[in-house]
């Protein structure tokens, strides 16, 4: 009776049963959405103190490698932009220029407090008080420093947000806190 109403009746029904259980049916943009959150390439890009704890997490520890995070020197070839630390006036421009460089598609990390939000230095005239006001943020992770399991629990949301944008879902402009 099924297999009438998936116009398989002309087949061998143990041929259909061995295609339904071998043969998976999805869209390419969920296809390359799992490529890309299997293969962060980072920006390797610090600023203050966040960067150690950044480090740390892609040290033998934490190892970031078996994640599919592969650092990169070069804002050409990373797809991922971790701002760890303050955010300083002199340095926001040099944020946003290395954020354009970047190819599409990219997403923004910010780790930390001084990242997010201007941390403990928000007072001061020389500082951004979040680097959302230089460019936009994907996902925010919080702390001072955030530990590298916050790093690791930052780089999973940021995954369920792409899959979730390339199964239809609107992609926050703001940014998630978690």
């Amino acid at each position: 009776m099924e297999l009438k109403k998936q116009g398989f009746e002309e087949f061998d029904p143990a041929v259909v049963e061995e295609v339904k259980r071998n043969v998976l049916v999805t869209k390419v943009e969920e296809v390359k959405a799992w490529a890309r959150t299997r293969s962060f390439w980072p920006l390797s890009f610090g600023l203050a103190c966040c960067a150690i704890e950044m480090m740390a997490t892609g040290a033998a520890r934490y190892d970031l490698d078996r994640f599919g995070v592969i650092f990169r020197a070069s804002p050409r070839h990373a797809d991922l932009m971790i701002v760890a630390g303050t955010v300083t006036a002199k340095m926001a421009p040099v944020v946003k220029r290395l954020y354009d460089q970047m190819p599409e598609p990219k997403w923004v990390i910010a780790m930390g407090s001084c990242a997010t939000c201007g941390g403990p230095y928000h007072k001061a005239y020389s500082v951004v008080n979040g680097v959302d006001k230089i460019i936009p943020v994907d996902v925010y992770i919080p702390g001072c420093p955030p530990t590298p399991p916050a790093l690791l629990d930052g780089i999973e949301k940021l995954r369920v947000q792409i899959r979730e944008e390339a199964k239809g879902k609107r992609r926050k402009k703001v940014g998630q806190r978690i």
